[in-house]
């Protein structure tokens, strides 16, 4: 159960009621207690004539900078928010005529750079600019110019603007940016610095009238912290191109600058190959039982998150792990591999079961620390990862001891502190000697979260045993390496958040937040706490699109706006901004740019004569009478607002629970007649739903988002396509706008606003399909709801969960894309 980061999106659940064991709370689950529930800026859309409620709070998260400086409201929507930033009244345009500049003997980093921005305007805005090499700069011209203080002609441009950049000003990983109509200035004050400078630079390019057009401004930026990390799994083969994109396009954009990566054996690992195959064993065994947690564990005891889907439940081979770190590194990201120890050790022992520290497992999970047999495995395999990663840093793992204790003959009559800390030695000694620093999980270093001594413990079947709890504050003096930096996931206020990370600092350690939320309690208060040098939020399920998408958006940049500015943004606040920047951040991690956004028409289709509900339906509590009649503009999209001669005004379906539901369960027969490169269907559903974290429902993971039905969409030979509709991945609410307690995000869909006046907020989503069959006339379209649909459930249990509510699929509109003449 480790690492149970429990913050279920539309339920507040309290931690420890996910089992009818007397069970110990894991990192995921402690985050359950820790926030409230769920709910790129390259170029961010404008949406359709929003929410007076929501425009305010979309000004106040941008305009707040701009504010505090004097400058005009309608400031440039950078994100995290800027240190300081003066906003001018003109523009510079990017066309044929701009040159990127770089000197002489321009550095791997300015070469670097210059790439970064001349491939960002090639994809996604087709437009070519020349670079340039000189010696000295023009008097006249339109020119970029980016780089570190090292850069000589950055130098001489801040001299010729009487501008002050230095090492110590504005500081690390700092930077000036500055456009005017003529020339864009991008200083760091070293190369990280000049990165992230770009990054900003990227977030402020947009098209308006077919002209990429940047405004004029000045910003001066600088971190708050210097670790601001994301924790992922290593991905699968499969997903390496998505990898690449959330490093570059939206890691690196919002400025962060580490990525813990966890490995397992899930490396070509040429001294221990038997790992590999025991490792797919493992995950196959797990997965095709249909269970989060592997099976075969004696007496049904608390055992640690087996994480079977790192790398997808295979592994890669070594090139593919060095083109991983290279990729990362050149976006000035330091990557940081977790290499469990001690404990989550599934990956070590699946062929090594002699090693195990509880004796006749199927797939044990911790290793026995007073066998040195264990210590020859795990220093052999961490030489691998050195040799091909070449890490400053290793975490370690060493969190969530829950197997039983003093069960074999080795460990029986020590005691776990010292074992425990013995360990620690060991591994920390044997990473010193490379001149490796050691992280952890620091939960066994304070009673106050693991209790003092074994710990009594009763298994499903009356089995009694005992499980470790912390060091002794003496143990951790005398024991622990004072330099292991912590990674803190007790922040909470229920685990005595403030206490424990001051008990931390006496102790002498460096901590993160490990777990991270934006909902950190008293953040701008603790942050200052010189000992506390960052944080990162965690993802613990596969690295894909779909996971990232729907669990992890929202809280990594909310935590980015915490680790950067010291900024905190309130829930709702932070689920709107979110939803306004996703449009720009999909594509980013798609690597796609919608056949809607590229220039070709986006006309309505009549589905009026389908119609088949009016604008309120008293069995949902659901009033749509304030919505706006006839056609709407969302950017590019034209939307049919227009009810039916009869009265009829909506399609709606409904998604059928544990009880009947009165609501029609298809619609049939939604003449289409197109050949066309997409359809953008304008839909929400009836009521809330949920989306519960991916982990959740390990071999299920798309299940893990309710299943509220499907279209199907037909071609003129019969052939259908299917498009599930799931809530949190392409529809929400019809009241989400207006609804307080809602902090659900769509990562498939953009909201638009169909009310009319201030009447009764109304918002609809729109996702966009595109057509696999270009050539193909789609006849017709169908709406179905789903049938006593049971996904995640709301703990950990190997299982699914409850049958969901009634609830129902409104449809108001489908647009299509015109195939192109």
């Amino acid at each position: 159960m480790s690492k149970r980061k429990g913050n279920s999106r539309n339920s507040i659940e309290r931690a420890g009621e996910c089992s009818c064991l007397n069970m110990p709370i894991g990192r995921r689950g402690l985050l359950k207690t820790a926030a409230v529930a769920l709910g790129p800026i390259v170029g961010v859309p404008a949406i359709c004539g929003f929410n007076t409620s929501l425009n305010r709070v979309l000004a106040a998260t941008f305009e707040e900078s701009a504010g505090s400086t004097g400058t005009p409201s309608g400031a440039p929507s950078l994100f995290p928010k800027p240190r300081e930033l003066k906003v001018g009244e003109n523009s510079f345009t990017v066309d044929g005529e701009t040159s990127i500049f770089l000197p002489a003997n321009a550095s791997a980093d300015d070469h670097h750079l210059s790439r970064c921005l001349t491939n960002d305007l090639s994809d996604w805005h087709d437009v070519q600019v020349r670079v340039q090499r000189v010696s000295r700069l023009p008097e006249k011209g339109k020119f970029i110019l980016m780089g570190s203080i090292a850069n000589p002609l950055v130098r001489e441009y801040c001299a010729r603007l009487d501008t002050t950049i230095t090492e110590t000003a504005p500081g690390p990983e700092g930077y000036l940016l500055q456009v005017d109509p003529h020339a864009i200035l991008v200083a760091g004050c070293d190369a990280k610095g000049a990165f992230y400078g770009a990054q900003s630079l990227r977030q402020l390019i947009k098209k308006t009238d077919q002209k990429i057009a940047i405004q004029c401004l000045e910003v001066r930026d600088w971190p708050d912290k210097t670790f601001r990390g994301v924790k992922l799994y290593l991905p699968g083969r499969v997903n390496i191109p998505f990898f690449k994109r959330f490093v570059r396009d939206f890691m690196a954009v919002y400025k962060y600058n580490t990525l813990m990566m966890e490995m397992n054996a899930c490396m070509r690992l040429d001294r221990h190959p038997e790992l590999n195959a025991g490792w797919v064993e493992f995950s196959r065994d797990t997965n095709f039982s249909r269970r989060n947690y592997p099976p075969g564990v004696p007496h049904e005891v608390e055992v640690n998150s087996s994480h079977q889907d790192t790398a997808d439940g295979g592994f890669l081979e070594k090139d593919e792990v060095v083109d991983l770190v290279r990729w990362t590194n050149q976006n000035h990201i330091e990557v940081v591999p977790e290499i469990p120890s001690l404990t989550h050790s599934f990956y070590l022992l699946s062929k090594h079961r002699d090693l195990a520290q509880v004796p006749d497992v199927k797939w044990p999970d911790t290793y026995c620390a007073c066998n040195p047999k264990s210590y020859e495995l795990l220093f052999d395999v961490m030489d691998e990862y050195i040799e091909v990663m070449k890490p400053k840093m290793i975490h370690a793992g060493h969190d969530e001891w829950f197997a039983p204790f003093g069960l074999g003959p080795c460990c029986k009559d020590k005691d776990p502190g010292e074992v425990y800390g013995e360990d620690l030695k060991k591994v920390h000694g044997y990473l010193a000697t490379k001149g490796i620093r050691m992280a952890i999980w620091g939960d066994y270093l304070l009673e106050r979260v693991r209790g003092k001594g074994l710990q009594k413990r009763t298994a499903p079947d009356g089995f009694v045993y005992q499980a470790p709890g912390a060091m002794t504050p003496q143990q951790v003096k005398a024991l622990v390496p004072k330099d292991i930096l912590i990674f803190n996931w007790f922040w909470s206020e229920e685990e005595g958040g403030e206490s424990t990370e001051a008990q931390l600092e006496e102790m002498g350690f460096h901590q993160v937040y490990g777990n991270m939320t934006p909902f950190v309690q008293n953040y701008q208060a603790r942050s200052k706490r010189s000992t506390v040098i960052g944080g990162a939020p965690s993802s613990w399920a596969a690295t894909t699109e779909f996971n990232m998408g729907k669990d992890l958006i929202r809280d990594i940049l909310g935590c980015s706006s915490l680790l950067w500015s010291r900024r905190s943004l309130e829930p709702k606040e932070l689920s709107i901004l979110t939803q306004t920047l996703m449009p720009g951040i999909r594509m980013g991690l798609t690597g796609q740019v919608p056949p809607s956004e590229t220039g070709d028409p986006v006309l309505p289709i009549d589905i009026s004569s389908s119609f088949n509900m009016p604008l309120q339906e008293s069995s949902l509590s659901m009033d749509l009478g304030g919505m706006k009649p006839g056609r709407i503009v969302m950017g590019n999209k034209v939307f049919d607002l227009t009810s039916s001669a009869e009265g009829k005004a909506v399609i709606m379906v409904g998604a059928e629970g544990e009880t009947p539901n009165p609501l029609p369960r298809e619609v049939t027969g939604i003449k289409i007649g197109k050949d066309a490169t997409s359809l953008v269907f304008l839909h929400a559903c009836a009521k809330p739903a949920t989306n519960k974290e991916a982990y959740r429902l390990i071999w299920d993971f798309e299940d893990s988002a309710d299943l509220l039905g499907w279209y199907e969409v037909v071609y003129e030979d019969g052939l259908p396509e299917v498009i599930p509709v799931r809530y949190g991945i392409n529809i929400l609410e019809w009241n989400w706008g207006s609804n307080q307690s809602s902090v659900a995000y769509c990562f498939g869909a953009d909201p638009v606003n169909c009310s009319q006046g201030g009447r009764n907020p109304i918002t609809f989503f729109a996702i966009e399909w595109v057509n696999p069959r270009l050539g193909k006339v789609i006849r017709e379209v169908r709406l179905r709801g789903s049938t006593r649909f049971r996904g995640a459930v709301a703990g950990f249990e190997n299982a699914f969960g409850d049958i969901i509510p009634n609830n129902a699929i409104i449809l108001k509109a489908i647009s299509f894309v015109k195939r192109r003449g």
